[in-house]
């Protein structure tokens, strides 16, 4: 037992878009901040006045490149948390620690979970037990190199990793159903029975909400609507009510956070305005419905008309990316990628006889894109039109869109604080006994 009542566990669902940590037992994660950090290599900038300006959050980061890399030991500043990267600064790229939904750069995580615990959470992880939300698909390298890092750099006296889609199973209070999570990076469905994730019935899809975003952000561009971000100007009040716009002229921002600063706005549009179509989408069928307005932060306002359904509609029909000038890239992939209802019918068939009828009555909707208007009514449609006669399709979803963005570290919560889980714990001395492998045992 670790510390029973007294010393509560530390849940934290790093995901493609954002990094959610909190104590077990809450309801809701108390720090919730982007998963990608501003970087400012120190090779580039030796100016004083420049790196000083804010002390508090930048975490100095030595890295010991690799001959290959080209170059030397470099030494970069890293920003993390959506104040420090919100505000502008020169020559600062924006990177994501993770490349096709796995982590490429641990050096970005390590800030990252510093960030959750020093700043968000004012702890020190050494004396609280951590649970980790992974990938249902997290390769055993992936897996031992978070456990060593937790260990060897945080100390931390017991830790468990616990696959997404179980974590959203037990946040509804199921141990088997198919969790189809669709986060920010990508799609995954995955079956869970009897709280273990059955991995070659697991299918995914790159198609998560960044790429909508994109595809929304491509479609505005073409209709000649451009999104200026929120430090390229200034807004002065003239009169009560009426304001003037002025731009600012900064040369040294990078394309990279000129586009992060771009995609928190497109985001925004996107969940304030789309809503899944009722019937798969149709050019002419849409092309005479009426107009939402948005206005953007520089005052000027814009109408969304078709754009509305057809973005959201590219999860269930992602050859309509094709259609959107500027997604052109996108069409090798297209042929492999299915859409929503397509992997669910897929990841079923693929699992035993006598739990297919089961995970049909129980499909839960977790992830932030989950949370878009009108998705669970039509992924109960289309997989009512295209399942078995005999099956029962219940697509779940919880009405609480906080709850549904956030499932996945509500059901670590619950796993954390349950007393019947405080065996199951990967502990230190265990670690200093077995070694990192011993993670495939203890979490399987």
């Amino acid at each position: 037992m670790y510390g029973g009542d007294e010393v509560s566990a530390i849940v934290v669902d790093l995901g493609s878009h954002t990094c959610k940590a909190g104590y077990a037992g809450e309801d809701a994660p108390k720090a919730v901040f982007p998963s990608v950090v501003g970087s400012i290599d120190q090779m580039e900038v030796d100016d004083p006045a420049t790196t000083d300006a804010n002390p508090g959050s930048a975490v100095d980061a030595k890295i010991n490149k690799t001959p290959e890399d080209g170059k030397s030991k470099g030494k970069r500043k890293l920003y993390v948390g959506s104040q420090s990267l919100g505000f502008r600064r020169d020559h600062m790229e924006v990177l994501s620690p993770f490349k096709d939904g796995i982590v490429a750069d641990w050096d970005i995580v390590d800030h990252i979970w510093d960030h959750a615990f020093r700043e968000c959470l004012l702890i020190d992880p050494k004396e609280h037990p951590m649970l980790l939300a992974e990938p249902s698909s997290n390769i055993q390298q992936q897996r031992e190199r978070a456990v060593e890092l937790m260990f060897e750099k945080y100390k931390v006296p017991a830790l468990f990793l616990a696959k997404n889609a179980v974590l959203t199973s037990f946040a509804s209070g199921r141990a088997t159903s198919l969790v189809v999570d669709c986060g920010g990076g990508s799609t995954t469905v995955a079956p869970v029975h009897d709280g273990y994730v059955l991995q070659r019935a697991v299918t995914s899809s790159p198609i998560g909400g960044e790429f909508l975003t994109d595809c929304l952000m491509k479609s505005l561009g073409s209709k000649g609507i451009k999104i200026k971000p929120r430090y390229s100007f200034k807004r002065k009040e003239i009169r009560p009510g009426d304001f003037q716009t002025v731009d600012l002229v900064l040369p040294n921002t990078t394309e990279s956070y000129r586009l992060y600063s771009q995609r928190v706005i497109a985001s925004d549009i996107k969940e304030s305005v789309c809503r899944a179509p009722d019937t798969p989408y149709d050019e002419t069928a849409y092309a005479n419905i009426p107009m939402t307005s948005y206005e953007l932060p520089d005052g000027q306002t814009i109408e969304i008309g078709a754009d509305r359904f057809k973005i959201p509609d590219i999860l269930f029909n992602p050859s309509l990316a094709q259609t959107i000038p500027g997604m052109e890239n996108f069409s090798e992939l297209a042929p492999s990628v299915r859409g929503l209802s397509q992997m669910v019918i897929e990841s079923i068939s693929r699992c035993d006889v006598d739990i297919r009828r089961e995970l049909f009555s129980s499909i839960l909707l977790a992830g932030g894109t989950a949370s878009m208007q009108q998705l669970k009514e039509r992924l109960e449609k289309d997989l009512l039109e295209e399942s078995p006669q005999s099956a029962r399709v219940k697509v779940l979803a919880s009405g609480n869109t906080t709850e549904r963005r956030y499932s996945v570290w509500i059901g670590g919560s619950i796993l954390a604080s349950l007393g019947s889980f405080q065996q199951m714990w990967f502990s230190k001395s265990e670690y200093e006994e077995h070694g990192a492998s011993y993670v495939q045992r203890k979490c399987p």
